[in-house]
């Protein structure tokens, strides 16, 4: 079976249900599409909410990957004030990576501005991020029953169209 056919079967059912099916046959590309849609939906929490909540359930090691995506994509001297500087207070300056132990000192409300200013100087960032959280599929879970179904919805949409 498909990843069209999974998808058939599951949109308009209990998405939170199947979502492991569906995240087993779909690449990561089309996975980190489909929330991307989610992230930018007005049926959703706004992007840095989402980062935020994701952030709080990740492990050290993915909240130093999720923050380095966004470093990547803006670099530390566009985040520097956000969050109050937080960034700044954990990554030395000439730093351009996080640690996990760095990455951990920060709280998923900091890390939720941060996503903010981040989505506002860059909305590309959301793709990034996306695409980072795509790779750790177990995680997107938490997001809730609205995000997933957002994120199947477009990702049936997608492949219907592809």
């Amino acid at each position: 079976m498909g990843l069209l056919d999974v998808l058939q079967q599951v949109v308009g059912g209990n998405a939170e249900k199947h979502f492991d099916e569906v995240a087993q046959n779909a690449s990561p590309d089309q996975l980190g599409a489909g929330l991307a849609a989610a992230m930018r939906s007005d049926q959703t929490p706004p992007f840095s909410q989402m980062v935020g909540h994701l952030f709080g359930q990740s492990s050290a090691s993915q909240q130093a990957g999720v923050l380095n995506q966004i470093l990547a994509t803006l670099g530390p001297a566009a985040l520097s004030a956000a969050a109050g500087g937080a960034l700044g207070r954990v990554l030395p300056p000439g730093q351009t990576q996080l640690t996990p132990d760095q990455a951990s000192q920060l709280s998923p409300a900091q890390v939720t501005e941060i996503a903010a200013h981040a989505e506002q100087a860059h909305p590309g960032v959301v793709d990034q991020v996306s695409q980072f959280y795509a790779q750790h599929a177990g995680l997107i879970k938490v997001l809730g029953g609205a995000a997933l179904a957002v994120t199947l919805a477009k990702m049936k949409e997608h492949a219907t169209q592809g």
